[in-house]
């Protein structure tokens, strides 16, 4: 029975607003990118800033950010992986950042202007 549970990891996906979705059993051999394509297949319909695409999503456990091609197995911590219990990965929506940071950029072209008058 032990080598069943060694194959299976419950994982549940911390949101940015602090909502959770799952945990949910997936095993070991499951790649980063199926997890992203469930977590857009269960993202809340409340929320506005719903993932389009498994590009548009990083996965971070453990501190480290996940890459789609790996597996779960291969992405688990031994120090943060407790036997049995619940692992958690935060979810962090790409496209939000991107906006913010063009928002941010094109109001920093309008501050850092210039103008010199010589009399």
């Amino acid at each position: 029975m032990m080598s069943g549970s060694q194959d299976q990891l419950e994982i549940k996906f911390r949101l940015t607003d602090g909502s959770d979705i799952g945990p949910i059993n997936y095993p070991v051999a499951t790649s980063v990118a199926t997890l992203k394509e469930n977590i857009i297949a269960q993202w809340p319909k409340e929320n506005d800033n719903c993932p389009l695409t498994v590009k548009d999503i990083k996965l971070i456990s453990a501190g480290r950010i996940l890459e789609n091609a790996k597996t779960v197995g291969e992405c688990r911590s031994p120090l943060c992986d407790v036997p049995g219990g619940v692992t958690t990965m935060h979810v962090v929506v790409v496209q939000q950042l991107q906006e913010k940071e063009k928002k941010l950029t094109s109001d920093d072209h309008k501050k850092n202007r210039c103008v010199c008058v010589i009399l």
